[in-house]
């Protein structure tokens, strides 16, 4: 258990964030054809590269969540990325669940799959060098909150932690209230704190240690498709009011991901966050398409590309860690 605090408080340093870069293959590659780029396992593997590499990001990253092929996969100097990182002092995570799935005992809804083997593939990754896992689950804003399978999903979330725990990896619990929709911030205030509460419930029951956790929410923000939208001082007090409600003060930690909010938006979002600190746990981001969708685009698969795109990498991320200590303002998007 000490081990696994030990995680938590890494992953959870002040100054840093974590990458989320486990986008699955079939994800990746329609991101890859939208820019012409050709999806193939090179590519995902250059890609990756490029993001891993980046010098200097080693100052502002304490962990990478990484995808099973990628976890797998090397430098083009022969160094196994989990190797690499860790030369970097950066934290090895693994997505360990296996997609969505509809069951004939939640009705409209969807449940993630991946509970078969878990024990032997987390075996087997702690051997490549990972320390923490990511699961994730998916909740609609409806119009009663709930969304019918979170029950389903957090007795799922709840059994992934105890798989993990038991292996000594941290468990990264991820059920994301989903952005799709016309739904307000408030409407999804609701939904976070009935989805969070449950699965935190389920947690405790199930015996999962919340101190060697780390929770990965969405946060209160307008559906994508919400005739007005909430701006970020709003955002984050619904933000945080919700988490305070479900959250036990004993999580080990609070991360937060972008779920399709512009790069601009997730920073301003998060910056208006940790304006509001302190908070009972300690929170940073776990971004993937907040950091990404603009790097990917200016790389385009070419390697003529590579340093812009690198550079451009490390300023959103750093512009992530402005955000994180509430230090970040529109003016610094113009500068590097």
């Amino acid at each position: 258990m000490n081990q696994m605090k030990k995680i938590v408080t890494a992953l959870m340093e002040q100054g840093k964030g974590i990458l989320a870069a486990d986008e699955s293959n079939p994800t990746a590659n329609e991101r890859f054809s939208a820019l012409g780029i050709e999806p193939t396992e090179e590519n995902r593997r250059r890609y990756r590269e490029l993001l891993l590499t980046t010098p200097g990001i080693e100052k502002y990253l304490s962990g990478v969540i990484l995808y099973d092929e990628t976890i797998r996969q090397k430098t083009t100097q022969g160094v196994s990325f989990p190797e690499w990182l860790q030369s970097q002092n950066i934290l090895v995570g693994i997505k360990v669940d296996e997609g969505l799935e509809e069951i004939p005992e939640v009705q409209n809804g969807k449940v993630t799959k991946g509970l078969d083997g878990l024990g032997k593939r987390v075996k087997e990754y702690t051997e490549m060098g990972a320390v923490f896992a990511k699961w994730r689950a998916v909740a609609v804003v409806g119009d009663g909150y709930a969304d019918p399978a979170i029950k389903e999903n957090a007795k799922r979330l709840a059994e992934y932690a105890s798989v993990c725990q038991e292996h000594s990896v941290v468990p990264m619990v991820e059920p994301e209230v989903l952005m799709d929709g016309t739904h307000s911030a408030e409407d999804a205030e609701g939904a976070i704190i009935e989805t969070v509460a449950i699965v935190c419930d389920q947690l405790q029951q199930s015996g999962v240690a919340l101190e060697a956790v780390i929770l990965k929410t969405a946060m209160s923000v307008s559906g994508k498709e919400a005739v007005g939208r909430a701006d970020a001082d709003e955002v984050a007090e619904r933000t945080v009011r919700a988490l305070k409600t479900a959250v036990p003060d004993t999580m080990g930690g609070v991360v937060f991901l972008s779920g399709g909010q512009s790069p601009e938006e997730a920073v301003k979002n998060l910056n208006a966050i940790a304006r509001l600190e302190p908070h009972p746990w300690p929170i940073t981001f776990s971004f993937s398409r907040a950091l990404q969708s603009p790097v990917l685009a200016e790389w385009k698969g070419k390697d003529e590309n590579a340093d812009e795109a690198q550079a451009l990498f490390l300023r959103r991320v750093a512009l992530a860690i402005a955000a994180d200590s509430g230090a970040y303002s529109e003016s610094m998007e113009a500068f590097g």
